[in-house]
């Protein structure tokens, strides 16, 4: 049986909807693929770690924390300058400019591999969710990791993103 790729940021939800899309989606692996682990501000302190990792772990996901494929410092200051540019603001922005694009798969995605990264989520994995905070997945470099999984391994991959709804309520 194939592994199943999710991703999911988490602009846009609130923490009951993004449980549930997690449930809903059958995440049982769920890999944070952020350099800080932490939000500002009340709105989004539910993917702060400590309390993410507690709520996964009442749901019965397994949590993983994949700091080596977050984007550095060099390459999130490619896509800021390419924001100011445009004057785009992070939680607007729709698309990662072809700098960040080519300087993450560089960095980062060169010397990925993607069986080694399935054996890490473990033998019980079968619906593996990569998070970060983007709401759009064009927007974010989880949606580059699922893109080269998706191409080396055969599979699919879905992107869970808030109800409109949802959206509604966070404005």
């Amino acid at each position: 049986m194939k592994v199943r790729i999710v991703t999911i940021g988490v602009y846009g939800f609130d923490e009951q909807s993004f449980f549930e899309a997690l449930l809903d989606a059958k995440v049982d692996t769920f890999c944070d693929i952020r350099l800080r682990r932490g939000m500002r501000g009340s709105t989004y302190a539910f993917v702060n770690s400590t309390y993410l990792q507690k709520r996964l772990g009442e749901s019965g996901i397994l949590y993983l924390h994949l700091k080596e494929l977050a984007p550095s410092q060099d390459i999130r200051e490619k896509q800021q300058q390419e924001d100011k540019k445009l004057g785009i603001a992070k939680r607007t922005r729709k698309e990662l400019s072809q700098a960040f694009i080519q300087a993450y798969e560089q960095e980062c995605l060169t010397n990925f591999d993607s069986d080694d990264f399935i054996k890490r989520t473990g033998p019980d994995a079968k619906v593996v969710g990569l998070f970060c905070v983007e709401r759009e997945p064009e927007a974010c470099h989880r949606s580059l990791v699922a893109q080269k999984l998706a191409r080396d391994l055969n599979i699919g991959v879905e992107h869970i993103k808030p109800q409109a709804k949802e959206l509604l309520s966070q404005n």
